[in-house]
C-alpha cells in the first residue's frame, strides 16, 4: 500500500499517532510519506490511504484536496468539542489506534530535527481532576492508569519528553518514576506534575530524576490552600531554586484579574517562576491587560527586573 500522512497542526511538535502508524505500515512493507498536494494530488494516481491527525481543536482543518482512495481522520482536534464551557468527547469523530499500532515503537524519522536523541511517549493516561478546561477526562477518563513501560518508546535517547497528563496520580506512580530514574536521561514532564498529590516520598524520587525544569500548575484560584503548602514543601525538600521551578497559571477562565495578579506575586515570593497561559487566547482583544500580564510574566528577564505589573511598560517590552 501507498500511505500518506498529514499533520494538520503543522510540524512544530511530533505527532505521536502518525509516528506509530508510519512504523506499523513500514513493518507491513508499505511505503509511507508525507502527503504533498503538488506531488500526490490530481492527476497523479491516488494514494491507497491517507491519515490526517489533529491534536488541537482550534487548528483550522486541512482543506486542500486529498487524492486518496481512503481518508482516515483522528485525534483530539476532531473528537473534542467545547459545549457550554465543558470539553465533550465525540467518539464518532475519533479513529482509535488498534492495540498493535498503539504499542509499537514510534517512527522517529518522520521528525528528524524534533526527535534528535529525544523520545516521546505516554506511560500513563487519564486524570482524576475533571477540569472543565481540559479534554483529558472526556477522552481518557477520570482516572489515571498506566499504559506502557518506558521501553515502549525509549531506546537510550538522552532526552525523554513524557506526555502523561497526571503521572503521579495513578497507582503505579512509583514504578513510572523509578523507570525514569533508571534511564539516566533528561526528563521533561511536558504536561506538568500535580503538586496537590505531592508527598515527600514522591518529591524524593522526582529529585533523583534528571530534570532541567519541573512544571506544576495552579489553574483554579480556590485551590490556594491546597497548593501553597505543597509548593513550600517541595521547594524545601528538593532545594531547587526558581530557575528550575515553573508553575503554569491559567488565566481568563474563571478567575478575576486581581486573583491572577495575586497568584503571580505569591508564586514569585515562594521562589517559583509563574508562567501565564491564557484560556481562549484567540478571542482576547489586542491590548487587553491580560496579554500585557502574559508578556510581563513570561519574559523572565523583565519579570525579574520589574517587580510590579503597574511599572511594566508594555509599549517598549
Amino acid at each position: 500500500m501507498r500511505i500518506g500522512l498529514i499533520d494538520v497542526d503543522g510540524h512544530n511538535f511530533p505527532n505521536l499517532p502518525l509516528m506509530k502508524l508510519s512504523a506499523w505500515h513500514k513493518q507491513q512493507g508499505d511505503s509511507v510519506e508525507w502527503y504533498i498536494p503538488i506531488q500526490h494530488g490530481f492527476p497523479n494516481p491516488p494514494l491507497d490511504r491517507v491519515y490526517m491527525s489533529k491534536v488541537f481543536s482550534f487548528t483550522p482543518d486541512y482543506w486542500d484536496f486529498v487524492n486518496a482512495k481512503e481518508i482516515i481522520r483522528g485525534g483530539s482536534g476532531y473528537c473534542i468539542k467545547s459545549v457550554n464551557g465543558k470539553e465533550v468527547y465525540h467518539k464518532e469523530n475519533d479513529s482509535q489506534l488498534p492495540y498493535e499500532v498503539e504499542h509499537i515503537y514510534p517512527d522517529y524519522s518522520l521528525y528528524p530535527e524534533l526527535t534528535k536523541d529525544t523520545a516521546y511517549g505516554f506511560m500513563s493516561r487519564g486524570c482524576p481532576r475533571g477540569c472543565d478546561f481540559c479534554h483529558v477526562e472526556a477522552k481518557e477518563g477520570r482516572k489515571a492508569y498506566k499504559v506502557a513501560d518506558l521501553s515502549e518508546f525509549w531506546r537510550g535517547q538522552k532526552n525523554i519528553v513524557l506526555l502523561d497528563p497526571n503521572p503521579i496520580a495513578c497507582k503505579e506512580w512509583k514504578d513510572i518514576l523509578q523507570q525514569l530514574i533508571d534511564s539516566k536521561s533528561w526528563v521533561d514532564f511536558s504536561q506538568g506534575v500535580d503538586i496537590r498529590l505531592m508527598t515527600e516520598e514522591k518529591a524524593e524520587m522526582i529529585k533523583r530524576i534528571k530534570t532541567k525544569n519541573i512544571h506544576f500548575a495552579w489553574d483554579r484560584y480556590e485551590d490556594k490552600e491546597k497548593i501553597v503548602p505543597k509548593l513550600k514543601m517541595f521547594k524545601e525538600y528538593t532545594g531547587y531554586d526558581y530557575r528550575k521551578l515553573t508553575v503554569y497559571m491559567l488565566c481568563n477562565f474563571d478567575t478575576t484579574f486581581e486573583q491572577d495578579l495575586e497568584r503571580v506575586y505569591l508564586l514569585r515570593d515562594l521562589g517559583y517562576n509563574p508562567y501565564v497561559m491564557l484560556y481562549d487566547k484567540e478571542h482576547i482583544p489586542t491590548g487587553h491587560r491580560l496579554k500585557h500580564l502574559q508578556r510581563w510574566v513570561n519574559n523572565r528577564i523583565i519579570f525579574r527586573t520589574c517587580e510590579k505589573f503597574e511599572e511594566f511598560d508594555f509599549k517598549t517590552a
